[in-house]
């Protein structure tokens, strides 16, 4: 029984990093102040952490 809550767990921060990596991938490709070179270390750091590096993201943005 804890196998299976130790998977579920596993899948759900899985699944949240999955997430939350598509959604900085989408927010990074449609910025058009980005250059070709920005947008992709971005992109990369978003497979990476991508909830540690949406908050630096959005920190550049505001600037």
């Amino acid at each position: 029984m804890t196998e299976l809550i130790t998977y579920a767990i596993v899948f759900l921060l899985l699944t949240g990093h999955c997430l939350l990596a598509g959604k900085m991938y989408r927010a990074v490709h449609q910025d058009a102040s980005l250059s070709f070179k920005e947008k992709n270390d971005w992109k990369l750091k978003s497979l990476v952490f991508p909830g540690y590096f949406w908050w630096q993201y959005q920190k550049q943005r505001q600037r």
